[in-house]
C-alpha cells in the first residue's frame, strides 16, 4: 500500500542529500540556469560524484534540464529548472516558512527571497 503513496514515490527522490538545494542553487541562476562547476562551488561540501548522480536524477524525473555545449572546451553542461522544478521551488518556500515559524529562529532569512539568498 505504501508503495503507491504518492508522498512516498516523491520523497524517495526529493530527500536524498544536497536535492532540494541543487534546485534552490538552479533558483538563483540568471534564467534558473547554472553551470555544473557554480553549483559545485556554491554547495559546500558536495562531491562531484554526488552532484552528477543528484542531477542526472533530476533530469530523469523532469525537473531539470540539460544543455551541452560541445564546441566550448571543456565542454560546458548548464542545467536549468523546468516548469516542474520551479513548482518545487514553492514547496521549498513553503519548508523555509514552516522552519521560521516553528523551530527556527533566523530573522535575516526570514526577510529576504530565497533567489537573493546569501546565508
Amino acid at each position: 500500500m505504501q508503495e503507491s503513496c504518492t508522498v512516498n514515490k516523491t520523497v524517495r527522490y526529493l530527500s536524498k542529500r544536497w536535492t532540494l538545494l541543487i534546485i534552490l542553487e538552479l533558483y538563483k541562476g540568471e534564467g534558473y540556469t547554472r553551470r555544473f562547476t557554480e553549483l559545485r562551488d556554491a554547495l559546500d561540501g558536495i562531491t562531484p560524484k554526488v552532484l552528477s548522480e543528484r542531477l542526472k536524477e533530476l533530469e530523469d524525473e523532469g525537473i531539470i534540464i540539460r544543455h551541452v555545449d560541445a564546441t566550448a572546451f571543456p565542454v560546458r553542461s548548464e542545467y536549468t529548472l523546468t516548469e516542474s522544478g520551479l513548482g518545487i521551488v514553492d514547496v521549498i518556500r513553503d519548508i523555509k516558512r514552516w522552519a521560521l515559524k516553528w523551530k527556527i529562529d533566523n530573522i535575516p532569512c526570514g526577510q529576504q527571497d530565497c533567489k537573493a539568498c546569501v546565508l
